[in-house]
């Protein structure tokens, strides 16, 4: 396999607060020739929500997973179910794609939410979900300015009202610390994103999917009429096969993932219970799921238990020394934002990969020249509910059927490379670099 970030990107999930109540699962792995009707590639929401989805269509499905499902992105992340997907803003979509296909991406969002909403209900999942929307925080009174300016357009977009929240009662609300007034939407909801993720896979499970882990896909190739995916021990000859590795790609397996993704590091830090009183002290009591205007955004809730979140964007790499940096930024910034809390212990603490893609947009559909092979990737950092709903939209595309929800055609135009190959990750620093001067 060959992937740009160092080893430690890649390594087994410790220290990680999701893991401490719901351990990964234990599945086997693949020894010898197997055979499916549908191949998936990648354990985490992605490959359950197709597999699940193509299970109950009566398929025969395989999942196998490098390490264990739900090692990913799927087991590190935030834990926001919420609008997003894309970094492309409503204009310019509208101008590259038109407007209807515009519509069509924010009516997906919304439905994306519901989407993993109805998934908990049907399949009585407690994840532990909590807040009433999401809550955007200004970092300066300019931002403020920008968020009470965006007010009518978002209402328009999405079909509901925000809640504009003047500085003078962030407080009251609960949502005291270092900021200037937010906006709160009230869709989408937080939860606990392993416990949502043994759900899904133990409602597939009942449908008949199997799972291997510690089991990387070494060769895709192509076998007859079939497809023929090989791991250090075994193979899985299939019919169709589903790429659902994201962030988490190789870029050789197969070697038209090369440079149409770009991994990109987020860092997350959990507090220790913070009692009653030192929430007063800081101010902030709210449930609510928030993040904050900076382009380098700051994402931060306090769970049920009543420890508290605080992810942020910014990592380049994974070596001792750039994840000691980043450690000592991530309290910097949580210390800055929540001046109360620097004596709050934090006891965890852990990073992944989420993923880009050059056009901003995700992609779900087949893969050009490889006939019977489909992949979705590129949820930029909002793969809860997207990456959710486009696992379950690219298993309608697998058996030929038509969308069951809003799925606007541009998601399926097959991704651009990246400029500078192995080494893209080099377009991130002046990115970052000019993200941190606006964010000032």
């Amino acid at each position: 396999m060959r992937r740009i970030y160092e080893a430690a990107a890649y390594t087994t999930l410790r220290n990680c607060w999701w893991r401490d109540g719901t351990p990964p699962a234990d599945h086997p792995e693949l020894k010898g020739g197997h055979a499916a009707e549908i191949a998936v590639i990648g354990g985490g929401f992605t490959g359950l929500n197709a597999a699940l989805a193509l299970a109950r269509s009566g398929v025969s499905v395989t999942v196998i997973d490098a390490e264990q499902p739900g090692w990913g992105a799927s087991g590190r992340n935030g834990g926001f179910c919420c609008l997003g997907g894309s970094k492309l803003g409503g204009s310019i979509m509208g101008k590259r794609y038109g407007e209807d296909a515009r519509r069509a991406w924010h009516a997906a969002e919304r439905a994306a939410v519901d989407h993993v909403s109805d998934l908990l209900s049907e399949h009585h999942i407690d994840a532990d979900r909590h807040s009433k929307g999401e809550t955007l925080l200004a970092h300066s009174p300019k931002a403020m300015q920008r968020i009470r300016a965006s007010f009518a357009e978002t209402h328009e977009t999405y079909g509901v009202a925000p809640d504009l929240i003047p500085p003078e009662e962030l407080r009251q609300r609960g949502l005291g610390g270092a900021f200037h007034g937010g906006m709160t939407l009230p869709i989408g909801f937080a939860l606990n994103p392993a416990k949502y993720h043994a759900g899904l896979a133990a409602a597939a499970s009942k449908h008949g999917v199997q799972f291997f882990g510690q089991s990387p896909s070494t060769a895709i190739t192509k076998s007859g009429a079939q497809w023929q995916i090989a791991t250090p021990n075994g193979t899985i000859t299939a019919d169709k096969v589903i790429l659902a590795t994201n962030g988490y790609s190789s870029e050789d397996i197969p070697g038209w993932l090369r440079a149409r993704y770009l991994p990109v590091q987020s860092t997350i830090i959990v507090t220790r219970p913070i009692t009653e009183s030192e929430q007063t002290r800081q101010g902030w009591t709210s449930d609510q799921m928030c993040y904050d205007s900076r382009h380098l955004l700051h994402y931060f809730r306090l769970m049920p238990d009543r420890r508290f979140l605080f992810g942020m964007r910014g990592g380049l790499r994974a070596t001792p020394r750039a994840e000691a940096a980043l450690s000592r930024k991530i309290r910097a910034d949580f210390h800055r934002l929540f001046p109360e809390w620097t004596d709050i212990d934090i006891t965890h603490e852990w990073s992944g990969l989420l993923c880009l893609m050059r056009s901003l947009t995700p992609f779900a559909g087949p893969v050009p020249e490889m006939p019977g092979v489909f992949a979705a990737m590129g949820y930029h950092g909002n793969g809860v509910a997207m990456g959710s709903y486009l696992g379950a939209r690219l298993a309608e595309i697998v058996l030929g059927q038509p969308a069951k929800g809003p799925f606007p055609a541009f998601l399926s135009h097959p991704p651009k490379r990246f400029p500078l190959g192995p080494m893209r990750r080099a377009l991130l620093a002046p990115a970052y670099a000019v993200a941190g001067l606006f964010d000032r």
